[in-house]
């Protein structure tokens, strides 16, 4: 996942979905694994969707995994960086101002209903500048309408800055099993693990145990989305039984690991 700190500043990529005089514009493009955008920010808010794929979304407080049938919220102005997990298909809305209202106030992974789906599809057949009285008004108006249902999930995992929680989360998003414990994490990184833990709670607001559940049911709702079984995915990120992951993704997502993979 990039790293913001180690980033040069966002640029701003204006796009003709950013200026049309419509409430919002639909934007299709389609990704190839290991793409990445890079940082950059838009002048509207986004709701970005993956219709197959997943999306790895980088913020400059927290990363998110955004799994195919899944969106994430991105108001106006706010640096991110996309990275492409297998071929993805993106399709996104961008938001005028009034519009934006709809949705959250910051960065959220939203659940998207199978009308809300349609609708973005559809939003994306539709000419930038969209009849107002007719198709693409009752589109839009019920897009918005969706929006605000939508309920948020918790995909996001707070991004540690400080230098050695920033080693720390590095080496274990690239090795999710890892069992190394908050003691021992101290050691390699060069902190006692009492600063250490206080770092954790002051920099991300969890614990290093539920930063590090959190990470880790992040990571393998992205297997699951890639096809992954979900035996295989819990225990690639440390899980040591199918039941305890499942429990523990259910608890997360309010979903089993077999419907999140579907």
């Amino acid at each position: 996942m990039l790293s913001r700190s180690s980033q040069a500043p966002a640029l701003r990529l204006p796009l003709p979905q950013d200026a049309v005089d419509r409430p919002l514009a639909a934007f299709r493009r389609d990704y190839l694994d290991g793409e990445s955008t890079g940082w950059h920010s838009h002048a509207r808010a986004q709701l970005l969707y993956a219709l197959r794929g997943v999306m790895r979304i980088a913020t400059g407080g927290a990363s998110f995994v955004v799994p195919a049938g899944r969106s994430l919220w991105v108001p106006a102005g706010e640096p991110h960086a996309v990275s492409i997990v297998g071929q993805v298909a993106m399709r996104a809305l961008f938001l005028r101002e009034d519009a934006a209202r709809a949705g959250p106030a910051r960065v959220t992974v939203l659940a998207t209903s199978p009308l809300l789906r349609e609708l973005i599809l559809a939003a994306c057949e539709e000419p930038l500048e969209w009849d107002e009285h007719g198709r693409g008004g009752h589109l839009a108006a019920l897009m918005l309408e969706e929006i605000r249902r939508a309920p948020s999930l918790p995909f996001g995992v707070p991004e540690p800055r400080e230098p050695r929680l920033a080693k720390l989360a590095a080496a274990l998003r690239a090795d999710p099993a890892c069992q190394l414990s908050l003691e021992e994490w101290a050691v390699r990184v060069g902190a006692s693990p009492r600063g250490l833990s206080r770092l954790f709670r002051a920099e991300t607001g969890l614990s290093f145990g539920a930063w590090r559940q959190a990470m880790r049911l992040a990571e393998a709702a992205a297997l699951l989305a890639q096809g992954v079984p979900p035996a295989r995915a819990g225990a690639a990120v440390g899980y040591a039984s199918a039941p305890a992951f499942g429990a523990a993704f259910r608890a997360a997502f309010g979903v089993t690991p077999a419907a999140a993979g579907r």
